[in-house]
């Protein structure tokens, strides 16, 4: 009697939540970790050395052009060949990249789960038309229809991130249109049928909820991506435009200076490198924590 009073009185152990399970193996996986512990270095530098580092983005010293990174006058990434600080302008390079790829990736999210989670739910006449559209517009080289849009429209901070999210989506609705497909037949959505809730209902309640895992990995690499995209816009001249820069646009102008200020080129395209490799971390980390029989 006193066993089965002691086993009745204890509480029962609390439930660990998949996600919770996900989060510990991401924790565990080294690389991920440091990983993300560079990239918010880098995010919280952005924010802070533009506004209250030792120099202001567009100050000119005209008696230190194309000066050596030096701890003299806190030109610790030296100058450009203007007597600008290069210190103030990656960070501020950095924090027009990172948004611009963070936005562009929350507009191809927007559209890409969106459409596909329709094109798969609905499937039949309906959803096949829809990927058709896809397919269409996959056969036009992406960053060409990016080229065409801002030469028509402009080349504008806000039409640079409209225009690569509103094309990057595509390979997003693919990926969600195929885990639709498998999510429709799954018993909770039979019974949701059953129970009579109406078709947004269910795929706002339990088709996109459920399709969050391989998106989240997935924005982990449109991110570094659209990073990309936008340094190959403003290499060409298309991107971001004077007096802002990205680090797309540094790496133009020091391709200009190889030779007199190597640093003007290497700087920033150590930068890029180092979050191009520390996404890619993360997006491993997080495909294995989120499904470990993919390890």
């Amino acid at each position: 009697m006193s066993t089965l009073g002691t086993m009745t009185s204890e509480t029962p152990p609390a439930g660990r939540s998949l996600w919770r399970d996900a989060a510990d193996r991401f924790v565990a996986n080294r690389a991920a970790m440091i990983s993300t512990g560079i990239m918010l270095t880098i995010l919280v530098l952005a924010i802070i050395v533009p506004i209250w580092g030792p120099h202001a983005l567009d100050e000119v010293y005209w008696d230190r052009m194309l000066v050596a990174p030096s701890l003299e006058n806190h030109h610790w990434f030296g100058t450009d060949v203007n007597g600008r600080d290069m210190f103030a302008r990656v960070f501020y390079g950095a924090r027009i990249s990172l948004t611009i790829g963070i936005l562009t990736t929350l507009v191809a999210l927007s559209i890409g789960v969106l459409y596909g989670a329709v094109a798969g739910f609905l499937g039949g006449r309906i959803g096949t038309v829809m990927m058709r559209m896809v397919d269409i517009l996959y056969a036009v080289p992406a960053l060409f229809l990016i080229i065409i849009l801002i030469s028509v429209f402009g080349n504008n901070f806000i039409l640079v991130f409209i225009s690569i999210g509103a094309v990057e989506w595509l390979t997003m609705a693919r990926i969600v249109r195929g885990q639709t497909l498998s999510i429709r037949e799954k018993d909770y959505v039979e019974a949701a049928r059953a129970m009579g809730l109406s078709q947004l209902a269910i795929l706002t309640r339990y088709i996109i909820p459920n399709v969050l895992g391989p998106v989240i990995v997935y924005v982990t690499l449109l991110i570094p991506i659209n990073i990309l995209v936008e340094s190959y816009l403003s290499f060409l001249g298309l991107g971001v435009q004077e007096p802002y820069t990205s680090w797309g646009r540094l790496i133009s102008q020091g391709t200009n200076e190889i030779e007199a200020g190597p640093w003007l080129l290497l700087i920033p395209s150590a930068f890029l490198t180092v979050t191009m490799f520390c996404f890619n971390f993360i997006g491993d980390g997080l495909r294995d924590a989120l499904d470990p029989k993919d390890r």
